[in-house]
């Protein structure tokens, strides 16, 4: 038992995040981290070579060839199904805990949170336990104190809201597509329905819908109108 180690991956694309989290974790005897990256390339890279128990990955980090959120996270799950996920994110949203509990990941840390909060989140998923920081345990309850908000007409599915939130990060129909592994038409199509639940009918309002819902924090807003 004295040789135990949990080895840790750690993906974000804030050089200082990836900092702060290392320094939390050199305190913690058990915990190894083997790796970090910036990107899903860097990232895939690395667990292509480096036996990785548990990941601690951001949600929104584009740039990489294997994606961002939801289909980075599928990625991993199918080719390294031995590696567990802890999710750290800004985006403190119902939609996208939701996204994250259907692809039955279970240990999210919100970075509205303290830092700490990484090591019991690192442990549950090492055991195949679940583990919210306060934020997120938040979320978690309001959703259970309003179920039918998740049922409503114009709630958005998993994938609507996916759509959303690389849309209004800066990507294009044709770029969500080829991230996502879907066709252009599915796409749109999703857009569209997407922005008839939310009774939205431009896609400056739909940019200004994610902000004020979570889906992207203002650094993550395009460069053009």
């Amino acid at each position: 038992m004295d040789n135990f180690t949990i080895r840790v991956v750690i993906a974000d694309d804030h050089p200082v995040m990836i900092i702060g989290v290392e320094q939390e974790l050199s305190t913690v005897g058990a915990v190894t981290i083997v790796g970090s990256a910036r990107n899903s390339t860097e990232l895939i890279a690395i667990l292509d070579k480096t036996p990785c128990d548990v990941l601690v990955s951001d949600y929104a980090m584009p740039g990489g060839a294997y994606g961002d959120g939801i289909a980075l996270f599928s990625y991993i799950q199918r080719h390294y199904p031995m590696t567990k996920l802890v999710v750290l994110t800004m985006l403190d949203n119902p939609a996208v805990l939701s996204t994250l509990l259907a692809q039955k990941i279970s240990c999210v840390v919100s970075k509205s949170d303290a830092v700490s909060h990484l090591v019991p989140a690192i442990y549950a998923a090492h055991t195949g336990k679940t583990y919210y920081s306060p934020t997120v345990i938040n979320i978690a309850e309001a959703m259970e104190l309003a179920p039918h908000a998740r049922a409503a007409p114009k709630a958005l599915t998993q994938r609507e809201a996916e759509v959303v939130r690389l849309y209004a990060s800066g990507l294009t129909v044709n770029a969500i597509a080829e991230q996502l592994h879907r066709s252009k038409k599915t796409i749109s199509t999703q857009k569209t329905k997407a922005m008839e639940k939310l009774g939205i009918r431009q896609d400056v309002d739909l940019l200004r819908y994610a902000i004020e819902n979570g889906f992207i924090t203002s650094s993550q807003m395009p460069s053009t109108p």
